[in-house]
């Protein structure tokens, strides 16, 4: 993948998880993740890769975080991640980081698969507004 945002979806479920992801796949860039930001909007988020493992340390907002192991299976949730803690998942190969609530509110759950693509941008934004997420 060669662009710097990218959607992506439940296939599983039908639904838009987000359609603004930024791509952390640098060494710096995964060590920086979120930090130093005030906070995603509905629909944006970080997609770091590779990792199984991701802190909130210095953060000042909580986040959603969803695992996904090398086939795009979800192997691990946490909706709701405070500042300050530690998630883990050693069959991960990418982690999603969303606002917090989002990962229920796109009704992703352990075995479902995602898939990320990228989009244009506009399509991905009118995507999302018309989607089916409860």
């Amino acid at each position: 993948m060669t662009a710097q945002t990218v959607a992506v979806t439940n296939i599983t479920r039908g639904t838009v998880v987000a359609w603004r992801l930024k791509l952390a796949t640098t060494f710096l860039s995964r060590l920086r993740g979120l930090l130093f930001t005030a906070g995603l909007a509905e629909g944006e988020g970080l997609l770091i890769s590779p990792c199984w493992a991701i802190h909130t340390f210095g953060m000042t907002y909580p986040i959603a975080a969803v695992f996904l192991d090398q086939e795009k299976r979800v192997c691990r949730v946490d909706d709701y991640l405070p500042p300050g803690r530690i998630a883990v998942c050693r069959s991960a190969a990418s982690v999603i980081e969303l606002p917090a609530g989002q990962a229920v509110k796109s009704r992703v759950i352990l075995g479902d698969t995602l898939e990320i693509k990228e989009i244009d941008g506009n399509l991905a934004k009118q995507v999302w507004e018309n989607a089916e997420v409860i």
